[in-house]
Protein backbone atom coordinates (compact mmCIF):
# COMPACT_ATOMS: atom_id res chain seq x y z
CA UNK A 1 0.00 0.00 0.00
CA UNK A 2 0.84 3.32 -0.83
CA UNK A 3 1.29 6.33 2.09
CA UNK A 4 -1.06 8.30 2.77
CA UNK A 5 -0.32 11.50 0.48
CA UNK A 6 -0.68 15.27 1.62
CA UNK A 7 -2.34 16.33 -1.14
CA UNK A 8 -5.89 18.23 -1.59
CA UNK A 9 -6.96 18.28 -4.56
CA UNK A 10 -10.12 20.58 -5.84
CA UNK A 11 -12.34 18.55 -8.28
CA UNK A 12 -14.45 21.00 -10.62
CA UNK A 13 -17.43 19.63 -11.99
CA UNK A 14 -18.46 15.91 -11.16
CA UNK A 15 -20.10 14.70 -14.39
CA UNK A 16 -18.99 11.60 -15.49
CA UNK A 17 -15.07 11.94 -15.41
CA UNK A 18 -15.29 14.23 -12.42
CA UNK A 19 -16.55 11.36 -10.65
CA UNK A 20 -14.37 9.36 -11.94
CA UNK A 21 -11.16 11.60 -11.02
CA UNK A 22 -12.58 12.26 -7.07
CA UNK A 23 -13.03 8.31 -6.51
CA UNK A 24 -9.60 7.43 -8.08
CA UNK A 25 -8.15 10.57 -6.06
CA UNK A 26 -9.64 9.57 -2.75
CA UNK A 27 -8.33 5.96 -3.43
CA UNK A 28 -4.95 7.28 -3.70
CA UNK A 29 -5.03 8.42 -0.17
CA UNK A 30 -5.89 12.38 -1.38
CA UNK A 31 -8.54 14.72 0.41
CA UNK A 32 -10.43 15.68 -2.37
CA UNK A 33 -13.29 18.78 -2.49
CA UNK A 34 -15.57 18.65 -4.98
CA UNK A 35 -18.13 21.05 -6.50
CA UNK A 36 -20.59 21.31 -9.30
CA UNK A 37 -22.88 23.63 -10.43
CA UNK A 38 -25.77 21.07 -10.27
CA UNK A 39 -27.76 21.37 -7.40
CA UNK A 40 -28.02 18.03 -7.22
CA UNK A 41 -24.09 16.97 -7.33
CA UNK A 42 -23.53 15.60 -4.28
CA UNK A 43 -26.22 12.82 -4.48
CA UNK A 44 -24.63 11.99 -7.74
CA UNK A 45 -21.38 12.07 -7.09
CA UNK A 46 -21.79 9.82 -3.78
CA UNK A 47 -23.42 7.00 -5.18
CA UNK A 48 -20.85 6.88 -8.23
CA UNK A 49 -18.16 6.75 -5.87
CA UNK A 50 -19.81 4.61 -3.31
CA UNK A 51 -20.49 2.39 -6.43
CA UNK A 52 -17.10 1.90 -7.32
CA UNK A 53 -15.06 1.83 -3.90
CA UNK A 54 -15.06 -2.05 -4.23
CA UNK A 55 -13.20 -2.10 -7.21
CA UNK A 56 -10.97 0.70 -6.08
CA UNK A 57 -10.05 -1.90 -3.15
CA UNK A 58 -9.80 -4.59 -4.85
CA UNK A 59 -7.14 -2.33 -6.88
CA UNK A 60 -5.39 -1.35 -3.90
CA UNK A 61 -6.21 2.03 -2.23
CA UNK A 62 -3.49 3.99 -0.16
CA UNK A 63 -3.56 3.46 3.66
CA UNK A 64 -6.39 5.50 5.11
CA UNK A 65 -8.09 6.27 2.03
CA UNK A 66 -11.82 6.77 2.16
CA UNK A 67 -14.59 8.36 0.68
CA UNK A 68 -15.28 10.17 3.71
CA UNK A 69 -12.52 12.67 2.49
CA UNK A 70 -14.24 13.82 0.25
CA UNK A 71 -15.67 17.64 0.96
CA UNK A 72 -18.96 18.29 -1.18
CA UNK A 73 -18.85 22.08 -0.96
CA UNK A 74 -21.79 25.02 -1.84
CA UNK A 75 -19.14 27.22 -3.77
CA UNK A 76 -16.72 26.81 -6.11
CA UNK A 77 -14.18 29.21 -3.74
CA UNK A 78 -14.63 26.56 -0.80
CA UNK A 79 -13.24 23.98 -3.13
CA UNK A 80 -10.44 25.70 -4.58
CA UNK A 81 -10.18 26.94 -0.46
CA UNK A 82 -7.10 24.50 0.58
CA UNK A 83 -6.34 22.94 -2.53
CA UNK A 84 -2.36 22.02 -3.81
CA UNK A 85 -4.05 20.62 -7.01
CA UNK A 86 -7.24 21.92 -9.19
CA UNK A 87 -8.83 19.02 -11.05
CA UNK A 88 -11.09 21.20 -14.13
CA UNK A 89 -13.82 18.50 -15.58
CA UNK A 90 -15.81 21.21 -17.04
CA UNK A 91 -18.61 21.35 -20.34
CA UNK A 92 -16.27 20.49 -23.48
CA UNK A 93 -17.51 24.13 -24.30
CA UNK A 94 -14.29 26.46 -24.76
CA UNK A 95 -16.41 29.80 -24.23
CA UNK A 96 -17.42 27.89 -20.93
CA UNK A 97 -14.29 26.54 -19.97
CA UNK A 98 -12.28 29.45 -20.26
CA UNK A 99 -14.61 31.23 -18.07
CA UNK A 100 -14.27 28.73 -15.44
CA UNK A 101 -10.44 28.74 -15.88
CA UNK A 102 -10.54 32.13 -14.98
CA UNK A 103 -12.99 32.32 -12.31
CA UNK A 104 -10.92 29.57 -10.58
CA UNK A 105 -7.80 31.53 -11.30
CA UNK A 106 -8.78 34.50 -10.01
CA UNK A 107 -9.59 33.32 -6.39
CA UNK A 108 -6.43 30.59 -6.44
CA UNK A 109 -2.89 31.24 -5.22
CA UNK A 110 -0.43 31.87 -8.81
CA UNK A 111 1.44 29.01 -7.72
CA UNK A 112 -1.32 26.30 -7.74
CA UNK A 113 -1.72 24.06 -11.22
CA UNK A 114 -5.22 24.30 -12.68
CA UNK A 115 -5.27 21.15 -14.82
CA UNK A 116 -7.93 21.21 -16.90
CA UNK A 117 -9.75 17.41 -18.28
CA UNK A 118 -10.33 18.71 -21.67
CA UNK A 119 -10.77 15.91 -24.04
CA UNK A 120 -9.96 17.51 -27.43
CA UNK A 121 -9.65 21.53 -27.07
CA UNK A 122 -5.91 22.55 -27.22
CA UNK A 123 -4.94 24.48 -24.06
CA UNK A 124 -4.68 27.73 -25.66
CA UNK A 125 -8.52 27.63 -26.59
CA UNK A 126 -9.51 28.39 -22.56
CA UNK A 127 -6.73 30.13 -20.92
CA UNK A 128 -6.53 33.43 -22.67
CA UNK A 129 -9.28 34.55 -19.86
CA UNK A 130 -6.64 33.75 -16.26
CA UNK A 131 -4.44 36.13 -15.17
CA UNK A 132 -2.11 33.87 -14.47
CA UNK A 133 -2.36 31.87 -17.83
CA UNK A 134 1.18 30.05 -17.14
CA UNK A 135 -0.31 27.51 -14.86
CA UNK A 136 -3.13 26.17 -16.56
CA UNK A 137 -1.95 22.71 -18.47
CA UNK A 138 -3.84 19.83 -19.94
CA UNK A 139 -4.56 16.49 -18.06
CA UNK A 140 -7.18 14.77 -20.18
CA UNK A 141 -7.33 11.25 -18.40
CA UNK A 142 -8.67 8.32 -20.78
CA UNK A 143 -11.85 7.05 -19.48
CA UNK A 144 -12.69 5.79 -17.27
CA UNK A 145 -10.35 7.86 -14.75
CA UNK A 146 -10.71 5.54 -11.98
CA UNK A 147 -9.45 2.74 -14.01
CA UNK A 148 -7.59 3.77 -17.28
CA UNK A 149 -3.37 4.77 -16.04
CA UNK A 150 -3.06 7.93 -18.66
CA UNK A 151 -3.25 10.71 -18.31
CA UNK A 152 -2.02 12.97 -21.21
CA UNK A 153 -0.32 16.36 -20.07
CA UNK A 154 0.46 19.47 -21.90
CA UNK A 155 0.57 23.36 -21.90
CA UNK A 156 -0.75 25.90 -24.37
CA UNK A 157 0.98 28.99 -25.67
CA UNK A 158 1.07 30.42 -22.49
CA UNK A 159 1.94 28.08 -20.39
CA UNK A 160 5.28 27.71 -18.32
CA UNK A 161 7.73 24.55 -18.42
CA UNK A 162 7.11 24.55 -14.18
CA UNK A 163 3.66 23.71 -14.14
CA UNK A 164 3.40 21.05 -17.08
CA UNK A 165 6.66 19.43 -14.72
CA UNK A 166 4.56 19.52 -11.17
CA UNK A 167 1.50 18.40 -12.79
CA UNK A 168 3.66 15.50 -14.31
CA UNK A 169 4.81 14.75 -11.00
CA UNK A 170 1.26 14.79 -9.30
CA UNK A 171 0.22 12.28 -11.87
CA UNK A 172 2.83 9.72 -10.95
CA UNK A 173 3.03 9.99 -7.54
CA UNK A 174 -0.64 8.92 -7.85
CA UNK A 175 0.12 5.84 -9.36
CA UNK A 176 -0.88 7.23 -13.28
CA UNK A 177 0.98 7.04 -16.19
CA UNK A 178 1.39 10.60 -17.50
CA UNK A 179 2.63 11.24 -21.26
CA UNK A 180 4.36 15.13 -22.26
CA UNK A 181 2.82 16.45 -25.09
CA UNK A 182 5.57 18.74 -26.87
CA UNK A 183 2.94 20.62 -28.72
CA UNK A 184 -0.66 21.29 -29.36
CA UNK A 185 -2.41 19.20 -31.93
CA UNK A 186 -6.51 18.72 -32.15
CA UNK A 187 -7.56 15.29 -29.98
CA UNK A 188 -3.93 15.32 -28.25
CA UNK A 189 -2.10 11.98 -28.44
CA UNK A 190 -4.11 8.81 -28.15
CA UNK A 191 -7.09 9.75 -29.33
CA UNK A 192 -5.62 10.31 -32.97
CA UNK A 193 -3.94 7.15 -32.55
CA UNK A 194 -7.33 5.93 -31.61
CA UNK A 195 -8.94 7.81 -34.51
CA UNK A 196 -6.53 6.14 -37.28
CA UNK A 197 -7.24 2.51 -36.40
CA UNK A 198 -11.20 3.77 -36.30
CA UNK A 199 -10.97 5.17 -39.75
CA UNK A 200 -9.89 1.82 -40.94
CA UNK A 201 -12.45 -0.39 -39.08
CA UNK A 202 -14.86 2.10 -40.46
CA UNK A 203 -13.48 1.55 -44.04
CA UNK A 204 -13.86 -2.13 -44.03
CA UNK A 205 -16.98 -2.47 -43.14
CA UNK A 206 -17.97 0.18 -45.79
CA UNK A 207 -16.34 -1.79 -48.18
CA UNK A 208 -17.43 -5.23 -46.70
CA UNK A 209 -14.49 -6.50 -46.42
CA UNK A 210 -15.36 -8.02 -43.34
CA UNK A 211 -17.78 -7.69 -40.60
CA UNK A 212 -18.49 -5.49 -37.48
CA UNK A 213 -18.23 -8.43 -34.92
CA UNK A 214 -15.21 -9.62 -36.85
CA UNK A 215 -13.26 -6.83 -37.40
CA UNK A 216 -13.76 -6.14 -33.27
CA UNK A 217 -12.64 -9.63 -32.85
CA UNK A 218 -9.97 -9.50 -35.04
CA UNK A 219 -8.33 -6.14 -33.14
CA UNK A 220 -9.27 -7.50 -29.52
CA UNK A 221 -7.49 -10.80 -30.16
CA UNK A 222 -4.65 -9.88 -31.97
CA UNK A 223 -3.31 -6.37 -31.77
CA UNK A 224 -5.11 -5.02 -29.21
CA UNK A 225 -3.87 -8.29 -26.91
CA UNK A 226 0.25 -6.69 -27.24
CA UNK A 227 -1.33 -3.19 -27.25
CA UNK A 228 -2.03 -3.60 -23.39
CA UNK A 229 1.32 -3.44 -22.36
CA UNK A 230 3.29 -2.31 -25.82
CA UNK A 231 2.82 0.64 -27.79
CA UNK A 232 3.20 0.18 -31.82
CA UNK A 233 6.99 1.20 -31.92
CA UNK A 234 8.09 -1.48 -29.37
CA UNK A 235 6.15 -4.54 -31.09
CA UNK A 236 7.91 -3.68 -34.21
CA UNK A 237 10.75 -3.68 -32.92
CA UNK A 238 10.55 -6.89 -31.46
CA UNK A 239 9.07 -7.94 -34.89
CA UNK A 240 12.30 -6.80 -36.56
CA UNK A 241 14.20 -10.03 -35.61
CA UNK A 242 17.76 -9.70 -33.88
CA UNK A 243 18.08 -6.41 -35.69
CA UNK A 244 15.08 -4.83 -34.07
CA UNK A 245 13.43 -1.65 -35.06
CA UNK A 246 16.32 -1.01 -37.96
CA UNK A 247 15.84 -4.35 -39.21
CA UNK A 248 12.29 -4.05 -39.41
CA UNK A 249 12.45 -0.68 -41.99
CA UNK A 250 15.00 -2.46 -43.74
CA UNK A 251 13.17 -5.13 -45.08
CA UNK A 252 9.77 -4.47 -44.12
CA UNK A 253 9.66 -0.65 -44.12
CA UNK A 254 8.64 -0.99 -48.18
CA UNK A 255 5.61 -3.08 -47.15
CA UNK A 256 4.47 -1.10 -44.24
CA UNK A 257 4.40 1.96 -46.92
CA UNK A 258 2.18 -0.18 -49.10
CA UNK A 259 -0.09 -0.86 -46.38
CA UNK A 260 -0.53 3.04 -45.82
CA UNK A 261 -0.73 3.59 -49.09
CA UNK A 262 -4.42 1.26 -49.20
CA UNK A 263 -5.20 2.63 -46.15
CA UNK A 264 -8.68 3.99 -46.88
CA UNK A 265 -10.68 7.21 -46.31
CA UNK A 266 -14.17 6.21 -45.47
CA UNK A 267 -17.26 8.73 -44.98
CA UNK A 268 -19.56 8.33 -42.04
CA UNK A 269 -23.10 8.37 -44.92
CA UNK A 270 -26.17 7.12 -43.85
CA UNK A 271 -25.86 3.70 -45.16
CA UNK A 272 -22.22 3.18 -43.76
CA UNK A 273 -23.90 4.07 -40.11
CA UNK A 274 -26.51 1.74 -40.37
CA UNK A 275 -24.46 -0.98 -41.19
CA UNK A 276 -22.25 -0.07 -37.76
CA UNK A 277 -25.05 0.04 -36.06
CA UNK A 278 -26.75 -2.62 -37.09
CA UNK A 279 -23.39 -4.82 -36.52
CA UNK A 280 -23.02 -3.15 -33.08
CA UNK A 281 -26.55 -4.64 -31.89
CA UNK A 282 -25.83 -8.33 -33.66
CA UNK A 283 -22.68 -8.23 -31.43
CA UNK A 284 -24.01 -7.15 -28.56
CA UNK A 285 -26.18 -9.16 -28.49
CA UNK A 286 -28.66 -7.80 -26.48
CA UNK A 287 -26.36 -7.12 -23.24
CA UNK A 288 -27.68 -3.17 -22.79
CA UNK A 289 -25.07 -0.81 -22.04
CA UNK A 290 -25.03 -0.96 -18.57
CA UNK A 291 -24.13 -4.94 -18.88
CA UNK A 292 -20.82 -4.18 -21.45
CA UNK A 293 -19.43 -1.51 -19.17
CA UNK A 294 -19.71 -3.87 -16.15
CA UNK A 295 -17.73 -6.52 -18.27
CA UNK A 296 -15.87 -4.03 -19.79
CA UNK A 297 -14.71 -2.84 -16.15
CA UNK A 298 -14.44 -6.36 -14.94
CA UNK A 299 -11.71 -7.59 -17.68
CA UNK A 300 -9.72 -4.34 -16.92
CA UNK A 301 -9.80 -4.51 -13.52
CA UNK A 302 -8.31 -7.77 -14.08
CA UNK A 303 -6.19 -6.87 -16.88
CA UNK A 304 -4.45 -3.98 -14.73
CA UNK A 305 -4.04 -6.39 -11.43
CA UNK A 306 -1.47 -8.71 -14.08
CA UNK A 307 0.26 -5.54 -15.50
CA UNK A 308 0.80 -4.41 -11.73
CA UNK A 309 2.64 -7.50 -11.16
CA UNK A 310 5.29 -6.97 -13.95
CA UNK A 311 5.79 -4.27 -16.06
CA UNK A 312 7.74 -4.01 -19.11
Amino acid sequence: MNKKLHETVAVIGSGTIGASWASYFLAQGCSVRIWDPDSNFYERTKLFIDNVWPIMKELGIAELASPDNAIYCKSMAEAISGSTFVQESGPENAELKTKLIADIDSILSPDIVISSSSTALPTSEFQGGAKHPQRVVLGHPFNPPHLMPLVEVGGGKKTEVWAVDRAIDFYQKIGKSPVRLRAEIPGHLANRLQAAVYREAVYLVSEGYASVSDIDMAMAQGPGLRWAFMGPHMTYHLGGGSGGISNYFDILGSSQERRWAALGEPKLTDEVKEKIIEGVKEEAGGRSLEMLAADRDEILVNLLKVLQKKSL
